[in-house]
């Protein structure tokens, strides 16, 4: 997706306190081929706004109207030459305009190993507890491209973590938040720069 040694851009869409987003932000904060351009949110108050400012990122917030019935969003990444859209903690379904603006350019990480445990309402404690009910063995993340339904695009990685008898939503989340740190980025990094994953 890198062109010709231009900067490739970013950028991240988040609903919540933003640690994904701000591990993916110190990732790129000094690589030369790399930029996260804007961090957008659907929540004015949500902390990850401040966790990219805090970084020296530009910020955005949006509501439902200006996201799915204008193309007002669509524009803003047109306008600055987004090559990539990243999804971190990001609750709401992506629009058709952006999917059709952006194909196969909007990735997603799923904090289960999809096909199982995805769908509306499928995200954070709610995806834990439903592993734990059914007594699954194991769990992971899942980073997708985004088509029009939730978590139902073709995968690009998966990673895995053994569930022990012990564990519970709390303890499964932060195993679960470990392989998005540390794989999240490296993904992305790899989409922009293939000979680099």
């Amino acid at each position: 997706m890198l062109k010709n040694n231009e900067i490739s851009k970013i950028a991240i869409f988040a609903s919540g306190s933003g640690t994904n987003a701000e591990n993916i932000i110190k990732y790129f904060k000094n690589y030369s081929l790399v930029e996260i351009s804007i961090v957008l949110s659907n929540k004015k108050d949500a902390l990850v706004l401040k966790r990219a400012k805090n970084l020296n990122t530009e910020t955005i917030a949006f509501n439902k109207k200006q996201f799915n019935e204008t193309n007002e969003i669509v524009d803003l990444l047109i306008n600055k030459k987004i090559d990539l859209i990243v999804l971190a903690g990001f609750l709401w379904l992506i629009p058709d305009n952006l999917i059709q603006q952006f194909p196969n350019k909007i990735i997603n990480i799923h904090p289960a190993l999809l096909p199982k445990y995805g769908g509306k309402g499928m995200y954070g404690k709610f995806v834990h507890e439903s592993v734990l009910k059914n007594k699954e063995k194991e769990s992971g993340i899942t980073i997708h491209y985004v088509n029009s339904k939730y978590d139902e695009g073709k995968i690009v990685f998966q990673s895995k973590v053994i569930i022990e008898p012990n564990d519970n939503a709390g303890s499964l989340a932060k195993k679960i938040h470990q392989l998005e740190y540390k794989y999240y980025p490296k993904v992305i990094e790899g989409l922009l720069i293939p000979k680099k994953f």
